[in-house]
């Protein structure tokens, strides 16, 4: 139970140690997502594009019971390393009954408003039925998908990363094994199509959580979710939503802009948004990744900031910056060399193919210069400066690459999108390095916290 190697450890070593086992269960969750858009391919193009639309309104509700998540953790690591046990384990039961009643409004919602959301984009009633299929069953697990993400969140501030991947990969293997028992029949399993999908993912969020439950009452841990705990209080909830609510948004940003790229691609072809849902699909292979090792630096940075270590603060953050890289150059080399192989895992049409290894050369310019503007934006969620955060995710997500898509697509058709990502990823670099001069490495002119820490909401 022992934390101080948060603050001890080399910084180096401390963050891969942090970063790896998140790094290694991202990367299977990568790669069920990817496994899982394969499975559905096999259907038709018609179900993979079902998927594709789905995906934002998906991606909306992981988003916000995962930004309250992270709110959660970057207040219960802040406290931790101040030495306020109390108000760690307040924070910790607090936001698992909050985020639990986060999933079943959104939950309700969307499934609700499914029909309408997908005829705004096909009248196509079979994509939009299998759409429906999908979603009805994947929504209907959002409330225990949102106590499992709380218990990841809990599990990372107190530094158990190998707890947390261990979960996260049961839930993951489940999917994958599942998949195509459900979808296609093998076996005792019924043919359930798209359904199958949908139930193949709600069963492994269900493993994750057993998992994660069975881990907290067989080794104790730090922090503690108690019911007579969970009554909101409002200073305690002020603070956790002033992180929470603007890493709601920078995640959710991702389901506006697919939304409204799918809007300007479908002028020109269905193929496209087919495109663009794969590209999704692979850059959340990437991207996860480097978010693996967002997640191994959060804690490090909330924990060593509440102890007034200003100096290991920004240690960790060049470290977390360099690990990122390397993923991202990886990354560009695997779409640079060989794009028509990732697009044929989403469809065999040699056409799509065609379009989509264009696309990915073309997005993958800008890999390698967002891993600044990843590493920034985690970094001062660490910091609980959630405002800082999100002006990063609306340049990178709205501000830039919307209006950018929208101007080069009437100039080059389709592939004016694709130029608008990379582009975008350059702009948002930048202005990511000036707010991190600002915010990170102007400190240590003082080692007092509570000087250090105004303004943050986490005093």
């Amino acid at each position: 139970m022992n934390q101080e190697f948060m603050k001890e450890k080399p910084v180096m070593p401390l963050v891969i140690s942090m970063a790896l086992p998140m790094t290694f269960s991202m990367l299977v969750n990568a790669l069920y997502n990817i496994i899982d858009s394969y499975f559905v391919a096999q259907i038709s193009e018609d179900a993979m594009t079902a998927l594709s639309l789905v995906f934002p309104l998906q991606n909306l509700v992981n988003a916000v019971v995962i930004g309250f998540a992270i709110g959660m953790n970057a207040a219960m690591a802040y406290y931790l390393g101040a030495q306020k046990q109390q108000l760690a384990d307040k924070t910790a039961s607090i936001g698992m009954l909050l985020n639990m009643l986060h999933g079943l409004v959104l939950a309700a919602i969307c499934i609700a408003v499914m029909p309408v959301f997908l005829g705004m984009f096909t009248k196509q009633a079979g994509i939009i039925g299998m759409g429906v299929q999908y979603s009805d069953i994947v929504f209907l697990f959002a409330v225990p998908n949102a106590a499992a993400l709380c218990f990841e969140k809990i599990f990372q501030a107190v530094g158990r990363m190998k707890t947390s991947m261990f979960c996260m990969l049961l839930g993951c293997v489940t999917n994958i094994v599942l998949d195509p028992l459900l979808i296609f029949g093998i076996g005792i399993f019924p043919a359930m199509g798209i359904r199958g999908a949908a139930l193949a993912t709600g069963i492994g969020q269900i493993v994750s959580l057993a998992g994660y439950l069975t881990a907290y009452y067989w080794k104790p841990i730090p922090a503690k979710v108690k019911v007579r705990n969970m009554k909101p209080e409002k200073q305690l909830c002020k603070k956790v939503y002033s992180i929470g609510i603007p890493a709601t948004l920078s995640l959710a940003l991702p389901s506006v802009q697919v939304s409204a790229l799918n809007a300007i691609l479908a002028v020109y072809s269905a193929s496209y948004v087919l495109v663009l849902g794969a590209y999704f699909k692979l850059q959340t292979f990437l991207y996860l990744t480097g978010n693996g090792v967002v997640q191994g630096m959060r804690p490090l940075i909330g924990y060593n900031y509440g102890a007034g270590e200003s100096k290991r603060v920004k240690e960790i953050f060049r470290s977390a910056l360099f690990l990122i890289v390397i993923v991202m150059v990886i990354g560009t080399i695997l779409c640079m060399a060989v794009p028509q192989a990732l697009i044929g895992l989403f469809t065999g049409n040699p056409e799509t193919i065609r379009l989509g290894r264009e696309a990915l050369r073309l997005i993958s310019i800008g890999f390698i210069v967002s891993s600044v503007s990843v590493t920034v934006s985690g970094a001062l969620e660490g910091l609980g400066k959630g405002k800082e955060s999100l002006v990063i995710s609306l340049l990178r997500y709205i501000v830039v690459i919307l209006p950018l898509a929208f101007i080069l697509s009437r100039l080059f058709q389709a592939a004016g999108v694709w130029h608008a990502f990379w582009i975008t990823e350059f702009v948002s670099a930048v202005i990511s390095w000036i707010i991190c001069k600002k915010e990170i490495f102007q400190w240590g002119t003082s080692s007092n916290v509570s000087n250090w820490s105004i303004g943050t909401g986490l005093e």
